[in-house]
């Protein structure tokens, strides 16, 4: 998916507080995104290993605290420092859901509606006050407070989603090529004329976790719960080389910034 065919409805703004703060939508975003969702899978259930369950939210949630702190501290569009934040939620997203399921016992077929209801909230707040759900706006504090929330909802309900999907029968692989054929069916309808841009993007935003996650699970699990058997710490340890390459590419090429926002 392109920003041309995904994302073409841009808002015009005619005072800019400071330059979009949200890259371009190209195929290194998708790329990375599937990546960082991910390890952000596979690095919870490590940390939640090693340090227990109670460290691991803790350090994930300051973690995460800092990370969104330099986020809204830059004025612009800084790839590592939101691919950085992007992380974190990651990481802190798959905690929350897994201490709804673990922790409080609430199985996954309440706790995937029930972050659905959240991120379709948060939708519904942002659009009744901006009045545009598009990434493409995101120049104000206010716009970039819904932006992160809708972020945080949607990696909580992918979590949720594809822990779901595992458990229900189709397991690790099976939910991988659910998820990759599920995250075609939004370009299609786009390219259709079915949906809209921003509904496309924000559908495959959500499927790009299950994905990612699914796809990561399955590389990491033993061979008797139907993975690769390659361990939590060598997918993760790969999956955060792969995301640092593509991000220090894209910090260098700027080929995720748009040239109004590079001037």
């Amino acid at each position: 998916m392109t920003t041309e065919h995904l994302l073409d409805d841009r808002p015009r703004v005619p005072l800019r507080t400071m330059a979009n703060k949200v890259p371009e939508v190209t195929v290194y975003f998708w790329i990375i995104k599937v990546l960082t969702t991910g390890m952000g899978e596979t690095a919870s259930d490590l940390l939640a290993r090693l340090l227990g369950p109670v460290p691991a939210v803790g350090l994930g949630g300051l973690a995460l605290a800092a990370s969104l702190a330099v986020q809204f501290a830059v004025r612009r569009y800084v790839a590592w420092v939101y691919w950085t934040a992007v992380v974190m939620v990651s990481v802190f997203g798959t905690m929350a859901a897994d201490v709804l399921h673990v922790g409080l016992g609430v199985p996954y077929t309440l706790s995937t509606p029930f972050f659905l209801v959240v991120l379709a909230a948060v939708f519904a707040l942002w659009y009744a006050v901006e009045r545009t759900l598009s990434i493409h706006g995101i120049r104000t504090r206010r716009r970039e407070v819904f932006y992160w929330a809708a972020v945080l909802a949607t990696f909580a309900l992918g979590t949720a989603a594809g822990d779901l999907t595992a458990t229900i029968g189709l397991g690790y692989l099976g939910s991988v090529v659910l998820f990759a054929v599920a995250i075609c069916l939004p370009a299609v309808a786009h390219r259709g004329g079915v949906l809209s841009a921003v509904p496309a993007f924000w559908t495959a935003y959500v499927i790009t976790r299950p994905l990612g996650a699914s796809l990561a699970d399955w590389m990491a699990v033993g061979h008797t719960r139907g993975g690769l058997g390659l361990g939590l710490a060598p997918v993760t340890l790969a999956w955060t080389v792969a995301i640092a390459c593509f991000v220090g590419y894209l910090a260098v090429s700027r080929r995720d910034t748009s040239a109004l926002d590079a001037a």
